[in-house]
C-alpha cells in the first residue's frame, strides 16, 4: 500500500563502483545479466534521441496532474542519483520540464524517469538532461495535493526502490536492486566480454546456426533443407 505525506531523508544508495560499472553496460545486457528481469513497461521512451542515464533512485510519488512533489524531491537529490516518479493513477500531463531540470541538475541529478508526462523537450534536449517518460505533453499541472518521496514505487510495472541503480537508454530503462548492483556488473561484465568472441565470429562469417549448435535441435524439431 502506497505510504502519502512522507518524506525520507535518509536512504541507502548503491554502491558508487557498482554504479559505475553498471553505466558502462547497456540495458538489454543489465536485463539479461539478471536473469531477464527488471524492466520497465515500453511505453517509457526518452523524449529526445540520445538521451541516456544511470545512477541510483530518489522515488516521487505523485498525485495525477500535480507536480509538488516533483518540487520537494529536488532537496532529496545527491549528486549521481536518477529521479523516478510514479503516479497513483494513470495520468500524461506535463509534470516535468526546463525550470525543474535547472534545479535538478544544480543537485547533481543524472536525469529523470517518469511513469508521466513530460514537457520542454527542446530545452531538455539543449540542457542534454536526459528524460525517460510515458508521454510528452505541453499541459501544465498544479501544486495541491501531496504525494511522497524515497518510498518503493511501482514505475511503469517495475518496482523501484530508493538506493536501486536505474540505467536507461534508447532500448527502455532497466531497475537494478541495491544489493544486487555489484554481482550485476559482474554478471554483465562477463555478457559482454562473451558478446564480444561472437561478434568476432559471426563478422568473419561463421553463422549463429553453428556458433549456438542449433542444427541438431532443428533437425530433431523437424526442420528439413530441398533443393
Amino acid at each position: 500500500m502506497h505510504e502519502l505525506g512522507v518524506v525520507h531523508t535518509t536512504i541507502e544508495r548503491a554502491d558508487p563502483d557498482a554504479v559505475a560499472r553498471l553505466s558502462a553496460l547497456g540495458v538489454a545486457t543489465v536485463h539479461e545479466a539478471m536473469g531477464r528481469l527488471g524492466l520497465m513497461r515500453p511505453s517509457i521512451r526518452p523524449v529526445y534521441s540520445g538521451a541516456r542515464l544511470c545512477g541510483t533512485a530518489v522515488t516521487v510519488l505523485l498525485q495525477p496532474g500535480d507536480n509538488w512533489m516533483l518540487h520537494v524531491a529536488a532537496e532529496q537529490i545527491r549528486p549521481g542519483d536518477v529521479v523516478v516518479a510514479a503516479c497513483t493513477s494513470e495520468s500524461h500531463d506535463g509534470f516535468f520540464g526546463e525550470l525543474l531540470a535547472t534545479s535538478y541538475r544544480a543537485r547533481g541529478a543524472r536525469g529523470l524517469v517518469i511513469d508521466g508526462g513530460c514537457r520542454d523537450v527542446a530545452d531538455l534536449e539543449r540542457m542534454d538532461f536526459p528524460v525517460f517518460s510515458a508521454a510528452i505533453h505541453a499541459k501544465g499541472t498544479v501544486k495541491a495535493t501531496p504525494g511522497s518521496v524515497n518510498v518503493p514505487v511501482v514505475c511503469a510495472g517495475a518496482l523501484v526502490t530508493p538506493g536501486d541503480v536505474v540505467l536507461a537508454d534508447a532500448d527502455g530503462v532497466v531497475v537494478v536492486p541495491a544489493a544486487k548492483a555489484a554481482a550485476t556488473a559482474d554478471a554483465g561484465e562477463a555478457r559482454e566480454a562473451n558478446e564480444e568472441t561472437k561478434r568476432r565470429r559471426l563478422a568473419a562469417g561463421e553463422l549463429g546456426l553453428d556458433i549456438y549448435q542449433m542444427r541438431d535441435e532443428l533437425r530433431a524439431r523437424g526442420l528439413r533443407y530441398t533443393d
